[in-house]
């Protein structure tokens, strides 16, 4: 199965590895991005470089009128989407929580790690529904081992917004299921990304962090985005409501 696959927030890290093998496995690939407009339009022109295609799309996930606009554009651009890959997603606050004080933080982080999913599957099911037409299609809902331990010191509230992508994985898929639509979730583990590195201290943290995990390291990007395009291919046919862990056992 391939046909355009968008990744949101895919300008850095775990979304950028998904988008680079998403167009190697013949995807027609929708970059989205939210403020990474370089790193987003590197990643593009590598991806043409190497014989695939794709464009990047600004938008803030979090904003619904800004979702459907991207979807419209990515219409025009490169067609329907038939793949959707809920990448975005923020640390939000590090703090205790009777510390946190500021509730327009903790507002912005539902707002990309849980509106924003809300918003892009729904855009997604409009084109991918076969009760309305479409050829079916899958969402991939990218979690959080967080959303099982509670997360690193003072990121409770992180930790919550992923479980509550959790929810919505098992809850959507049970309902767009008889519309050829599978939803599956993807819990990645500790990965050396930029994200990390901005808010836990950087690789020194990571690598002191490493040998709580059972497999002895961090995981690498590429990682995650190997079982994402397995999620979306149909070696993955029968499996939705489910979601996955890729964490090294953590």
């Amino acid at each position: 199965m391939a046909g355009v696959l968008l990744v949101t927030g895919a300008g850095r890290g775990i979304g950028a590895a998904i988008a680079r093998l998403g167009s190697a496995r013949g995807w027609r690939v929708a970059v989205n991005y939210g403020r990474s407009r370089d790193a987003a339009e590197a990643l593009v022109a590598g991806i043409k470089a190497a014989g695939g295609e794709a464009a990047a799309f600004a938008a803030d996930v979090g904003d619904s009128a800004a979702v459907t606009a991207m979807f419209t554009e990515v219409d025009r651009a490169l067609g329907p989407v038939t793949a959707l890959i809920n990448n975005a997603g923020v640390i939000g606050p590090v703090t205790r929580t009777e510390a946190m004080d500021d509730p327009q933080a903790l507002a912005a982080l539902y707002a990309v790690n849980v509106f924003g999913m809300f918003y892009c599957s729904r855009e997604a099911i409009r084109r991918m529904s076969r009760r309305r037409g479409g050829p079916g299609g899958v969402i991939v809902n990218i979690s959080s081992v967080a959303a099982r331990h509670g997360g690193l010191p003072q990121e409770v509230a992180y930790a919550s917004s992923k479980g509550a992508v959790d929810s919505f994985t098992t809850g959507l898929a049970r309902e767009v299921a008889p519309d050829g639509i599978r939803v599956v979730g993807l819990r990645p583990g500790l990965t050396d990304t930029d994200i990390n590195d901005d808010h836990i201290g950087g690789k020194s943290v990571l690598d002191a962090v490493a040998p709580s995990i059972p497999i002895g390291r961090i995981g690498r990007p590429e990682e995650i985005a190997e079982a994402a395009l397995f999620l979306l291919s149909d070696a993955a046919s029968y499996m939705t409501a489910t979601t996955i862990d890729v964490s090294g056992g953590r």
